[in-house]
C-alpha cells in the first residue's frame, strides 16, 4: 500500500485556505499511485480552542463534505482531522472516508492535552477505532494520545499499523520521534505520525516530522514529491512475518497488569 503523508503549513482557522492547500496536495500526487492521503491533527483550523467559531454538526459538516468529494474524486481513502461539536463541548476528531465517499472510522481524541488546555474545551473519547484501508485494519490516535502507550497495546492486538496526527511543537520533536519508535518497536507495526509544519497564532513552531516507523523500529523510505509532501510504501505482510520470527506478545502478563495498574 502506497501511502502519502500530507504536512500541511495551517493557516490559523482559515477552513477555505487550508482547503486550497489540500486540493493542492491531491493534485500533486494523482499519478502516483498512492491509496491513502493523510493529514495532520485539526486540519483545516491548526490546534484552537475556538470551538464556537471552529466546530461543525457531523449532520451537516461543510468539511466532511468537502473531504468526501475529494476522497471520491481522486480515488483515494482520506483521513483528516476536524472539531465536532457534543453535547457539552466539542470533540478533536481523526475522520477517515473511503475512495467511495463512505465514513469509514471517526475516532474521538481520548486524551485531551490538558497541559494546554484542550480538556477545557474538548470532551474525550471513549472508544478505540479502528477500520480498513486497502489491505489493513488500522488504529488511529491523535497528538497527545502518544504519549500512553495502553491504548497502543489495545490497538495493536488487531491492527498492523496504527495512524497518529498531530500538532507536535518543534521544541518538543525529539519526544515525537522517540515515542513514534517506541509504539513501533513494543506492538510491532508499522506506525505512521503526521504533523504539521509552520507557526501557528500561538507563536508554536512545528517543522517537517512526518514519518513511517516498520515493526523493527526503522524507518521506512520517503519519497518526496514536494518538502512538505512525502510517500511512502507499507507492506502489511510484514507484520505477522515479524511477530511470528519474534513473538513479544506472548509473554505479556495481562492478568498481571490489571492488578498493578
Amino acid at each position: 500500500m502506497k501511502v502519502v503523508l500530507i504536512s500541511l503549513d495551517q493557516l490559523w482557522e482559515d477552513k477555505k485556505g487550508n482547503q486550497k492547500q489540500v486540493e493542492d496536495a491531491l493534485m500533486l500526487i494523482e499519478n502516483t499511485g498512492v491509496s491513502w492521503a493523510i493529514f495532520p491533527e485539526m486540519t483545516l483550523t491548526g490546534f484552537t480552542m475556538n470551538i464556537n467559531k471552529c466546530s461543525e454538526n457531523i449532520s451537516c459538516s461543510t468539511s466532511i463534505d468537502f473531504f468526501t468529494k475529494q476522497a471520491v474524486k481522486h480515488n483515494i481513502y482520506l483521513s483528516f482531522g476536524m472539531i465536532l461539536k457534543s453535547e457539552t463541548k466539542a470533540t478533536n476528531n481523526l475522520i477517515t472516508i473511503s475512495p467511495t465517499g463512505e465514513i469509514l472510522a471517526n475516532y474521538i481524541k481520548i486524551h485531551p492535552f490538558s497541559y494546554a488546555g484542550e480538556n477545557k474545551y474538548y470532551d474525550k473519547g471513549t472508544k478505540l477505532c479502528k477500520t480498513m484501508v486497502s489491505d489493513a485494519l488500522v488504529g488511529f490516535s491523535i497528538c497527545y494520545d502518544l504519549r500512553f502507550p495502553e491504548l497502543f497495546q489495545a490497538l495493536s492486538k488487531s491492527c498492523k499499523v496504527i495512524v497518529n496526527i498531530a500538532n507536535w511543537p518543534k521544541n518538543r520533536r525529539l519526544h515525537w520521534e522517540t515515542l513514534i519508535r517506541a509504539r513501533a518497536i513494543e506492538n510491532q507495526v508499522f506506525f505512521i505520525g503526521v504533523n504539521r509544519i509552520g507557526t501557528d497564532k500561538n507563536g508554536l513552531e512545528y517543522e517537517k516530522s512526518s514519518m513511517v516507523v516498520d515493526p523493527k523500529g526503522d524507518l521506512v523510505s520517503e519519497e518526496l514529491v514536494k518538502e512538505n509532501i512525502s510517500l511512502f510504501t507499507i507492506d502489511s505482510s510484514f507484520v505477522d512475518e515479524y511477530r511470528s520470527s519474534f513473538p513479544v506478545k506472548e509473554d505479556r502478563q495481562v492478568e498481571l497488569y490489571k492488578q498493578i495498574l
